[in-house]
């Protein structure tokens, strides 16, 4: 009785206010979705890649391979994997939920991050985001990538903290950075695990969830962090990434 009224309101609520393209705006069958033309405009991330870095291969080199950067400078993490390709197909929708409050996109993008971090998932232990230093949360008013780790931790049954891991000082963008290097040092002791959660950290594999991959410097002081802090592994997850390999790059 209860689901045939659940399936009710959902039917009003589609009524009065359609469900409609995360990128384009059209009419869609549920909320969070894409239309057709979108979804066959994003570039998933499904095929041969980095086994560490996630990074994707034009061509397949066999299993178990690594990108050039990971053989010439191994990242702290584990293993890495992203959902998509952080493009101008892809862009919009990421932009709003991280600068125009469509927290409404949450539920949608969780199903996308359950489904292309299922390996990931399977041998992780705890869920963390990649925290905001105060300053910025306070300006922002949520962490994108914590709403998103708190919804996939209940889908995946894996608990999520959103205490041990914290930014230490606050850092200019990384976006204004000029190079993968100045980056890197943008992070240097930008994160911080607290006395009271270490036990938590200690021998845990951890899944961290980010938003966009560029570099991959900030997974990489995260990581970094965690590790010293006792984690047995660190994975990271993230709904895109940006595919510019750059020699002697973490990608």
């Amino acid at each position: 009785m209860e689901s045939v009224a659940r399936q009710a309101a959902k039917s009003v609520i589609d009524l009065l206010f359609p469900p409609l393209c995360i990128s384009c705006r059209a009419p869609v069958s549920e909320p969070g979705a894409f239309c057709s033309k979108c979804w066959q405009s994003i570039r998933f991330l499904d095929g041969a890649m980095c086994e560490c870095c996630g990074l994707p291969f034009e061509l397949d080199p066999g299993p178990q391979s690594l990108c050039a950067a990971c053989l010439a400078n191994p990242p702290n993490f584990d293993k890495a994997r992203a959902v998509m390709r952080y493009d101008e197909h892809s862009r919009g929708p990421i932009l709003a939920l991280k600068h125009a409050d469509r927290l409404d996109l949450i539920p949608g993008f969780a199903r996308w991050l359950q489904r292309g971090g299922q390996s990931l998932l399977a041998d992780t232990e705890i869920i963390l985001p990649v925290p905001l230093h105060a300053r910025r949360l306070w300006a922002r008013r949520y962490n994108q990538s914590a709403e998103l780790a708190r919804l996939l931790g209940r889908m995946a049954g894996k608990p999520a903290n959103f205490d041990a891991l914290r930014r230490a000082r606050h850092t200019p963008s990384q976006g204004a950075m000029p190079s993968a290097g100045a980056r890197r040092r943008n992070m240097r002791g930008a994160f911080q695990v607290p006395d009271g959660h270490k036990s938590a950290i200690a021998g845990r594999n951890i899944l961290l969830i980010d938003d966009v991959l560029t570099t991959g410097a900030t997974v990489d002081a995260c990581a970094r962090t965690l590790k010293r802090a006792g984690a047995a592994k660190v994975f990271v997850l993230a709904l895109a990434r940006v595919v510019r390999p750059l020699a002697g790059d973490i990608i």
